[in-house]
């Protein structure tokens, strides 16, 4: 009797196992082709406005394409073009709040808005050379030709590697890591130069539309139909200011408006502050 207990325990755990692997943990909002996916087991296929997103899929996007995900306790992941990600964990009681997100980020760039489980200090995205925990805040990551680079948009971020561990809590700075064996360098401030480039990677190109027919982009503010107004626009007016900085915060909360319907509060922190 009892090893036929045993035996239907582990048949219960070998079912449960791939519908784990199979649960949507978020939904992609906005994909310029060409923007892929790989799911645990699966083939590769063009990422679309709609997808479902599952636990261990491969995001992968080529030099036109770009792609927002938005997952279940409200963060969101905006991916730039030449980008290869992994979302490996994502675990989430919305009843308790709990949970975890893991991702790895291997190639190209990528900016994070926390959501539930960010302010938990439960979100971390791992690069070759660091792994960065999120807490509460906006993140941008960007591996290139000379290391990796994290850009505290607003929050607090603990990058860690081998080397040793840094703590970047100051909107506008950036730390780069050279290596998962070199510790990480000293926070240094982001000029004006280096936020419009950030912004560049994660915009539309004129002609794109995001996914979602009908939308016309041609510059970064532009939403609707042909330039009308449309129901699913941010509705945060965007102010210019001599800072740089202010400008790319509302141009943040926009986009995660348009991907995730949600108001996000508090990015748009002047550096230093």
């Amino acid at each position: 009797m009892k090893r036929r207990r045993i035996i239907f325990v582990l048949a219960a755990v070998l079912i449960a196992a791939p519908a784990l692997a199979q649960q949507q943990v978020g939904t992609a909002t906005a994909v310029n082709p060409l923007s892929e996916s790989t799911p645990p087991g699966g083939a590769t296929a063009p990422l679309t406005v709609g997808a479902r997103i599952i636990h261990k899929e491969r995001i992968h996007t080529t030099s036109s394409g770009t792609a927002q995900l938005a997952f279940l306790d409200k963060s969101t992941l905006s991916i730039a073009p030449n980008t290869n990600i992994v979302i490996n964990e994502f675990v989430y009681d919305p009843n308790s709040g709990k949970g975890h997100m893991l991702a790895s980020l291997t190639q190209g760039a990528l900016r994070f808005v926390g959501g539930a489980l960010s302010h938990a200090g439960e979100a971390s995205i791992v690069t070759p050379a660091a792994a960065v925990g999120i807490r509460g805040g906006t993140f941008m990551i960007v591996i290139d030709r000379t290391g990796v680079h994290v850009f505290d948009l607003f929050g607090i971020g603990t990058v860690h590697n081998a080397g040793g561990t840094m703590i970047l809590s100051r909107a506008g700075y950036e730390v780069t890591i050279l290596s998962w064996t070199t510790p990480p360098g000293q926070p240094v401030r982001v000029t004006v130069a280096e936020i419009d480039r950030l912004l560049a990677l994660l915009t539309s190109k004129p002609g794109q539309n995001g996914g979602v027919p009908g939308l016309h982009t041609v510059t970064i503010g532009e939403c609707g139909l042909l330039g009308t107004q449309s129901t699913n626009c941010p509705n945060t007016t965007w102010l210019p200011t001599d800072t740089g900085f202010n400008d790319a915060g509302q141009i943040i909360t926009q986009g995660t408006q348009f991907g995730t319907g949600t108001t996000v509060q508090g990015t748009t922190a002047r550096p230093g502050r």
